[in-house]
Parts: C-alpha cells; sequence; structure tokens
C-alpha cells in the first residue's frame, strides 16, 4: 500500500486536471479552484462530463459485488485505516479547508476529526449482524437480510465539504456498496479529493469510490442514472425538492438532508451571559454558513435589551478576516452571489422596521457578523434561512408564545433552548416539532454516533449518523425462507 506523505496528499499535482474515477485520469474540462478570501487560484481542478459519470457508475456497478464480498473485517480494516489517514494527514486537509472553503482553523479541525471519527463509527457497521430469524407458521427457516443497495450516489455542498461528504460515503462504503461523489466544485479539493486520496492510500479496492466534481447536470444525471438506486444528498431545500421529485419519477430512494432556520429560546430564567454566548456562536460560527445555525433568536421580553446589548457588543468585537493569514473569528463568505443574498436580506430586514444593532456590512466577501433587533415574523431576514452571520432577534412574553413561534416555520431541524430548569427546557421542546435538540446549548451540533436530519423543508428525517439511521439508509432488506425439501400445493 503507498502512502502518501505530509507534502504530496493534495498538493495541486496531485489533482490538477484530473478526476479520481478508476484511479486518476485526465478530465475533458478543467475549472480553478478558488480561495474566497483572497479570489487567487490555487489550482485547476478536474470536471467530469455526462460520459464520465456514466463510466462511474458502471464501474462502480461491476466492482461493487467484489467488494460487497470481501470478509467483513477486511472492510472494516480499510475503514480504519482511512480513518488513521484523517487523522495522519490531518494538517494538509486542514490547510485546504481553510484556503479552498474559507474555514478557520477550529472549524477545519473540527471537520478532519469528525471525519476521522465517521470512518470508524463505519467499521463497526461492516459486522453488524445482518438480519434477525422470524417466527413462522410452517416447517422452514423465516429470516430477514440486509444487503447493500448497489451504487449509492452522494451529493455533498460546500459549507462542511469535508463531513457533508465522509458521512454519507463512509457508512456507504462499510455496508458494502460502491459509491459516486459529487462534491461542490467550490470545495471540491477539500471535500472530493481528499477522501479519494485517503481511501486510495488506505486500500479500497479500485472502482469502488468515484469523485466527480460538476454542475447541475452531472448531479441530475447521477440522481436519474438507473445504475443509483439510493441518493444521498445535503443542500438547500430548492434543490432538494428537485432532486426528490426527480428521485420518486425513477422510483429510488432520496434521502435529504436540507436547510434550517432553527430557533435558539432564551427563557425568563436563562443566564444571559450564557444566552449572549450561545447565541453568538450559533449564529456567526463559519460565517453561518451551516445548516443548523441559530437563525432565530427568541428572547423573552425581561431579557431581550440586555441580550441585543451583549450581543452586539460580542458581534462588534469579533475579527473577520482571511483565516489563512489572520486570527480570525469569521473567515468570508463562500463567494460573492452568496454574499450579495445575505445583504438583500439584512437591507431589506431593515427597510422593513428592524434596528440595525451590529454590522450590516462587508469587505469584499467578508460579511460583519451583524445583530437585528425588533424583528417581525413577516421580516426577510428572520422568515427565510439567511445562510449568513445574521441574529435577528425576537421577543416574547408567555412560553406558550415562544412554542408558536418557534414552530411556526416551514423549517424543523434544529432547536436550542436557554433555562435554569432543564426539565421545564425539555418539555418545552416537546411542543415543538424538530429533528435535534438541544437544552442549555446552542442549535449546532454533530457526532458520529447520533441519527441527524430534520423534519418538513428540513428534509427527511434522520437518515444519516449512528447504526441504525445508516443501516436503513444505506441497505436493503430481503426475506429468506428456507427448508428441507421441496414445498407441495394443491396444484
Amino acid at each position: 500500500m503507498s502512502m502518501p506523505t505530509p507534502t504530496d496528499l493534495l498538493k495541486p499535482t496531485t489533482w490538477a486536471g484530473m478526476i479520481f474515477s478508476d484511479g486518476r485520469r485526465e478530465a475533458a474540462t478543467t475549472a480553478p479552484v478558488v480561495e474566497p478570501a483572497t479570489g487567487a487560484e490555487l489550482g485547476r481542478l478536474g470536471i467530469a462530463g455526462i460520459d464520465d459519470l456514466s463510466a462511474a457508475t458502471r464501474s462502480a456497478a461491476a466492482n461493487q459485488r467484489d467488494w460487497a464480498a470481501q470478509p467483513f473485517h477486511e472492510r472494516a480494516a480499510v475503514l480504519r485505516r482511512a480513518g488513521d489517514l484523517f487523522q495522519r494527514y490531518a494538517s494538509d486537509i486542514q490547510h485546504w479547508l481553510i484556503r479552498e472553503a474559507g474555514s478557520i482553523p477550529g472549524k477545519a479541525a473540527v471537520e478532519t476529526e469528525t471525519a476521522a471519527q465517521e470512518c470508524f463509527e463505519a467499521a463497526a457497521l461492516a459486522s453488524t449482524p445482518p438480519g434477525v430469524l422470524l417466527p413462522t407458521a410452517y416447517d422452514r427457516l423465516s429470516m430477514t437480510r440486509r444487503v447493500p443497495v448497489g451504487v449509492v450516489g452522494v451529493i455533498a455542498p460546500f459549507n462542511f465539504p469535508l463531513v457533508l461528504s465522509i458521512r454519507s460515503v463512509a457508512p456507504a462504503l462499510a455496508l458494502g456498496n460502491a459509491v459516486v461523489l459529487k462534491p461542490d466544485s467550490r470545495t471540491a479539493v477539500c471535500g472530493g479529493v481528499a477522501l479519494a486520496r485517503i481511501f486510495e492510500a488506505a486500500g479500497l479496492l479500485e472502482g469502488v469510490l468515484h469523485v466527480l466534481p460538476g454542475g447541475a447536470d452531472i448531479g441530475e444525471a447521477l440522481v436519474t442514472d438507473p445504475l443509483v438506486p439510493v441518493i444521498s444528498f445535503t443542500g438547500s431545500t430548492g434543490v432538494g425538492r428537485r432532486v426528490g421529485e426527480l428521485a420518486a419519477r425513477h422510483l429510488k430512494r432520496a434521502h435529504l438532508e436540507l436547510g434550517g432556520n432553527s430557533a435558539l429560546i432564551v427563557l425568563d430564567d436563562a443566564d444571559l451571559e450564557a444566552a449572549v454566548g450561545l447565541g453568538a456562536w450559533g449564529s456567526f460560527l463559519h460565517s453561518g454558513q451551516i445548516c443548523m445555525t441559530t437563525g432565530r433568536h427568541l428572547v423573552h421580553e425581561s431579557l431581550v435589551a440586555d441580550y441585543v446589548s451583549l450581543l452586539a457588543a460580542k458581534a462588534d468585537a469579533l475579527p473577520v478576516g482571511d483565516p489563512a493569514t489572520e486570527e480570525v473569528a469569521l473567515g468570508p463568505i463562500i463567494d460573492a452571489g452568496q454574499r450579495d443574498k445575505v445583504h438583500h436580506l439584512v437591507t431589506s430586514t431593515v427597510e422593513a422596521g428592524a434596528e440595525l444593532a451590529a454590522g450590516g456590512s462587508y469587505r469584499e466577501l467578508f460579511y460583519r457578523p451583524t445583530v437585528l433587533a425588533g424583528v417581525a415574523e413577516t421580516m426577510p431576514a428572520y422568515a427565510r434561512e439567511v445562510f449568513g452571520p445574521v441574529a435577528p432577534v425576537l421577543s416574547f412574553r408567555e412560553v406558550e408564545e415562544a412554542a408558536r413561534l418557534a414552530a411556526a416555520d416551514e423549517y424543523a431541524l434544529s432547536l436550542g433552548i436557554v433555562t435554569a430548569d432543564a426539565a421545564r427546557g425539555l418539555a418545552l421542546a416537546e411542543r415543538i416539532p424538530t429533528g435535534i435538540v438541544h437544552i442549555n446549548d446552542q442549535t449546532v451540533g454533530d457526532e458520529a454516533v447520533a441519527p441527524f436530519g430534520g423534519l418538513g423543508a428540513s428534509g427527511t428525517g434522520s437518515r444519516f449518523g449512528g447504526a441504525a439511521a445508516n443501516i436503513e439508509a444505506f441497505t436493503e432488506t430481503r426475506w429468506i425462507t428456507m427448508q428441507h425439501r421441496p414445498a407441495t400445493y394443491p396444484f
């Protein structure tokens, strides 16, 4: 097995103009890898075409059976080695997460360690009991058996590019599937090439993992390809609806993890300083470019004035800049289109009557952390997912009002509740439908061992993380009966 050295794992000469499908091969089309903090071109990456996608799915289908036939301990060993390699080459991958995705170093470190843990947890799936014995009224053995679905198509976004790829790729591989991964072309090195290189070094059979950066045409071709029965998609709700529609039309399963506009509820007995710290982290981490970002701050009327004042002061004090060269709390927005969308939501909310307590300005792709006070339910930055470092604050009087406000949204991904009485917080959470709840914490959190997913416009429920969710997502159930001699029937 050839191990990459720390200097060559992701250096441009290993991926320039290439796509990773049946090894490395030259692509007909390339696109620049752009550093959002500076606008600098860091290299040129191969971009897949429709013919590349078709060849990849055929290869994946052809090689999947050999991979599934590997003894479970050999598949587990590949996943364990991949986890070790993510840790060994963490600094190399973090370098690209910082430069290509605009991550601050701490966030990049979380991604590489989470990637390792996803692989370690996935390794355990390989030895999961594959089925159960069933009771039967006949003289035979009756059982269910979990079998790989075959080829899993994974479509991953730009914001946590490594984690949001590996959390589907690792369990799908461990359970005996082949994978075709389409990373976002804006972060295809840290969210695509990194996985290809790591699994190549870990000894994965060639032809089992294909990494194909590309545009919407590649994503659509992957969703509709007859050799791909399961799609795992993470991205916006708008695109997710399209993916779900296409998948349904082709009678295949689509696991959709979509947008969010998660609420943080600060009850009247909350520790104010702790709540402000949670609110700032929940809204401003990675410039708010996280599906679980705290998009709505619901604060009791007795605390709201001080909450806004302290949160605005904290926002004003946070440094924003190039995470590769400066010690900053927030890096850049991914591109100008996203920045302009964020700014439009902020300015239109102020025009609708909200108070700009902090931020609301930008330099190039660096958007200042923003606090909006006195918002109403209908204002754009409150009612819509912003995907930027924006904290709209709305006050409430009674707990019943807080429950109504938090639940009155099409998204239902995550919920945070801050209170001195945890049992009171849990009782409130029971009245608000979301896929994730954190009592005395903010809305952003994920673990490889925990199920992850949202309801409503946030997706199709917990389809990622934890053994049960991953097995359900990436296997099929077969019913098998067996008896000593052929059965007989009346005719």
